[in-house]
């Protein structure tokens, strides 16, 4: 037998499946976002925080070449101030990293949401696979990479070229410049690229974040047989469904039945519909429906009726209306009062001359 064909995956992936995907680390995420954020706002981290790290550390260095001569150089001396000289530039550093850090925490966060997941972090023995690996290798997601890869190079390149080219006549005449005067040209043209390439880097990244939404929920598409089996699992089989749903409106038929013997009257079509009520003064608002049903059904009722010899009357309208406007067990609408009395009074007139109420 000839294997059936593969369906095609042309179905949006159901919350279900997205949720199990998420539970398993599977997201759309740029990695070239969070790449872009960490680099731009290292740059600003850096611009903000420059200044005080750079008095911090030049003032360590000052202090450390003035007490030069009255260290001694042993062993255990250096090793002391060497890790002194670790633990203050770890401290001059925090503040930035930590910056840095916190931006790198945001960025994914406002991709992917709050997502806590250890399943993505669990060895997967089939990534050994050299086969498979160099399938991924020339795959179309790595081939996307590469090109746009290439294309975000151009795009710098092109970017720092007229940046520094719009520099030109100042790089030209800084050999006349003072020290302090070439330091600010640099800077300043350093400060000016960066930006410019931070800001072409976003653009890019922001297509990537774009494109790693589509292929996700592309790659998440379902069959139409896959969605058919999931709505089995979360709904029940249809069938098993369909099963319970007869039985329990049998269950309710037999309920039903076993109110007519204390109606006080039948309204029949005379064919198509017959409602059974029943009404005690005492206890009753108002008549209340306690049986009805059409074709069959209504054939049903009429026969128990008979041989419970409750009266059985011949309405047409009044038979549609309740069939249509009243449930089994509630009380019939005021519209319906008169009608509806109208038939009890006959039924209650003829009881008391001794007469069969049937009409």
């Amino acid at each position: 037998m000839a294997d059936k064909p593969a369906q095609e995956k042309t179905e949006t992936a159901t919350p279900r499946k997205l949720n199990k995907a998420r539970e398993e680390g599977q997201v759309a995420r740029s990695m070239e976002l969070n790449s872009v954020v960490i680099v731009c706002f290292g740059f600003v981290s850096l611009y903000l925080l420059g200044p005080m790290m750079y008095d911090s550390m030049s003032g360590i260095m000052r202090y450390t070449l003035s007490n030069a001569p009255a260290i001694a150089i042993t062993p255990d001396k250096v090793q002391l101030i060497f890790a002194d000289r670790i633990a203050t530039f770890a401290q001059i550093a925090a503040p930035a990293i930590l910056l840095i850090a916190v931006f790198a925490f945001g960025i994914n966060v406002v991709q992917t949401g709050w997502m806590v997941s250890f399943k993505s972090l669990q060895p997967k023995f089939d990534k050994l696979d050299v086969i498979k690996g160099i399938g991924r290798l020339i795959s179309k997601k790595s081939l996307i990479t590469l090109i746009r890869d290439v294309i975000k190079t151009v795009v710098i390149a092109i970017v720092a070229y007229q940046t520094i080219d719009g520099w030109m006549p100042d790089l030209i005449t800084i050999g006349d410049k003072t020290a302090g005067q070439y330091g600010q040209i640099l800077g300043k043209l350093a400060l000016m690229l960066a930006i410019k390439i931070c800001v072409v880097l976003f653009i890019l990244a922001m297509f990537d974040f774009a494109y790693q939404r589509w292929d996700f929920a592309n790659n998440q598409k379902m069959t139409k047989q896959e969605v058919r089996e999931e709505m089995k699992d979360t709904d029940g089989n249809p069938q098993l469904k369909s099963h319970i749903k007869q039985v329990q409106r049998e269950m309710a038929q037999r309920r039903m039945m076993s109110e007519i013997p204390e109606a006080d009257v039948v309204v029949t079509n005379p064919t198509h519909y017959a409602v059974a009520l029943k009404y005690d003064v005492d206890t009753m608002s108002a008549p209340k429906v306690v049986a009805k049903g059409q074709r069959l059904i209504a054939q049903k009722i009429k026969k128990i009726a008979k041989e419970k010899g409750i009266p059985i009357v011949e309405n047409k309208p009044l038979a549609r209306s309740l069939f249509k406007l009243v449930d089994v067990g509630a009380y019939i609408p005021n519209e319906l009062f008169k009608a509806v009395a109208e038939v009890l009074a006959y039924i209650y007139r003829v009881k008391s001359n001794g007469g069969v109420a049937n009409a």
